[in-house]
């Protein structure tokens, strides 16, 4: 499945479930281009916490557009407005 990377951004925490649990893959695109592949590892066993912590040392220094696009999206996802609640009078 395609999806741009804004998509991506906005749904994280669904697209990764849907990796992990339900393995399926999913090509990133940015301005229309392809530019990342993400896609269930063949392993897919829990990691141990020591594991985990030295992947996070190793991983590089925290891509600055990533951590801004990711608060940028947090401060504008509002809770949708309630279906229900009407500013119209109501019919007799």
């Amino acid at each position: 499945m395609r999806i741009s990377s804004t998509e991506l951004a906005r749904s994280i925490g669904d697209i990764l479930g849907r990796v992990r649990y339900g393995r399926e893959s999913f090509v990133v695109e940015r301005n229309g281009k392809e530019v990342a592949l993400l896609t269930p590892t063949s392993d897919a066993s829990p990691k141990s916490l020591k594991e985990v912590l030295g992947a996070w040392i190793h991983a590089g220094p925290p891509d600055e557009e990533w951590a801004n696009l990711l608060e940028q999206i947090g401060r504008e996802d509002l809770p949708g407005q309630d279906p229900w609640e009407s500013s119209s009078t109501p019919a007799p």
